[in-house]
């Protein structure tokens, strides 16, 4: 559940940059959004493996 918590922190967080990006064309903004996605990415990879671990965890 912790990660779910960051992953939710860290989608708020690109919010802001987001708005830069795509209503005033602002590219630095642009950089800072698809780092976050990055992040976003291997932290939601993170999760499915705690989640499929777990499943499996509790069929045994």
């Amino acid at each position: 559940m912790e990660n779910y918590n960051k992953l939710k922190s860290l989608i708020a967080s690109i919010e802001g940059d987001a708005d830069k990006f795509f209503n005033n064309g602002n590219s630095a903004a642009g950089t800072r959004v698809r780092k976050g996605l990055q992040e976003i990415k291997t932290l939601a990879q993170e999760i499915r493996n705690e989640v499929t671990s777990k499943k499996n965890d509790e069929k045994k």
